[in-house]
């Protein structure tokens, strides 16, 4: 879920003492005190909430700064005694404990991990600040809008999608062959080994029997990076003319092939005819772009042997979502006819292997 989504500002009860100065509500002194050291700002002028968290588990604040040059910071607020009230119905021990692991992971991603991301190729928010005391964690962001990324799509041009794609590319190849350490060691919140729930409820037995084949399918690829894991549209941040982009929400961060990150995002701002007609063009732009930052990057793999591997894996990483999403929600919208033949074609390669 993007952090930095544009919902109706209001104020926050979880964490704000409602209690007017100067016509803004206060924060928990707690909180005031890990943004106010972390920014080095003088004080807070006002904080309003940008959306609450998936499942109810905290919120995301923008809180407003003086005494500072920075103008703004994102606060993303996590209350891991929170029971989980899943909007379908998919409340569990296995859920809730896979929710808290994600908060932990993304802490580790922005305290350790983010600043590796070159600004320039794939933009990600400044973290300020990591702060976890009994059951709830506070990280501190920089403020995308306040560095040009204030704008926001629910659909995209041909040119915004590759700018995404783009982004994508130039993270896979900056993390590839490293090793997850803190992260998930398989990255995803579709990964078939914490989804066992959904995919009990699978009534595609076919797929449902080649589960596994997919799964180890894309394990066994010899190019492993860091996957996004929630590469969706809504997790772009877009420059005003849209050909820059900078990502947010990093809980499901870890190793795995780029194709399952590629394929996720495609699906998620494409609809069936459109996914079908532009997989090439667009499978295309990434692999260019790829090339391109590995030789800039210097790393020493065979680029064509890379290419040749991920693109068979495509229409897997693409099935391995296609089974999450048919058990976890039958009615989706992203469950079509697209889906459906890539997902019969490597069922059928699969099956006898």
């Amino acid at each position: 879920m993007s952090i930095l989504s544009f919902f109706n500002a209001r104020l926050v009860n979880a964490i704000i003492v409602q209690q007017p100065v100067n016509g803004a509500s206060r924060l928990n002194p707690h909180i005031t005190q890990i943004i106010i050291t972390s920014t080095g700002a003088t004080s807070i002028q006002a904080c309003y909430e940008l959306q609450s968290l998936w499942s109810g588990y905290g919120s995301i604040l923008r809180a407003s700064l003086q005494g500072k040059d920075c103008e703004s910071v994102i606060v993303k607020h996590i209350d891991l005694s929170v029971h989980s009230n899943h909007p379908r119905g998919w409340n569990s021990s296995l859920s809730h404990q896979r929710k808290l692991r994600s908060y932990q992971v993304e802490s580790a991603w922005y305290h350790y991990w983010s600043q590796q991301c070159p600004p320039e190729h794939c933009k990600v928010p400044r973290c300020l600040a990591v702060e976890s005391c009994d059951n709830t964690l506070v990280i501190v962001l920089e403020d995308l809008d306040a560095t040009g990324f204030n704008q926001r799509r629910n659909s995209v041009s041909l040119s915004e999608a590759k700018s995404c794609l783009k982004w994508l590319a130039n993270f896979h190849a900056q993390f590839l062959g490293v090793k997850p350490e803190g992260l998930w060691p398989t990255g995803t919140y579709w990964h078939l080994e914490t989804r066992p729930d959904e995919l009990d409820a699978l009534t595609d037995i076919p797929l449902k029997h080649t589960a596994g084949k997919i799964d180890q399918r894309l394990r066994n690829s010899p190019y492993q990076t860091l996957v996004h894991g929630d590469a969706k549209l809504a997790n772009f941040c877009f420059s005003a003319d849209g050909k820059n982009v900078a990502a947010v929400d990093f809980q499901y961060v870890g190793g795995g092939c780029g194709m399952k990150d590629v394929a996720y995002f495609i699906g998620s701002c494409f609809h069936e005819n459109d996914c079908a007609r532009l997989e090439d063009e667009l499978l295309t732009c990434y692999f260019t772009a790829l090339r391109t930052a590995l030789d800039k990057q210097q790393k020493p793999v065979d680029a064509n042997a890379l290419e040749a591997d991920w693109r068979s894996l495509y229409p897997v990483a693409w099935t391995d979502f296609h089974r999450f999403i048919k058990g976890w929600s039958p009615g989706h919208w992203k469950i079509h006819g697209y889906s459906e033949q890539l997902a019969r074609r490597v069922v059928a390669e699969l099956k006898d292997q």
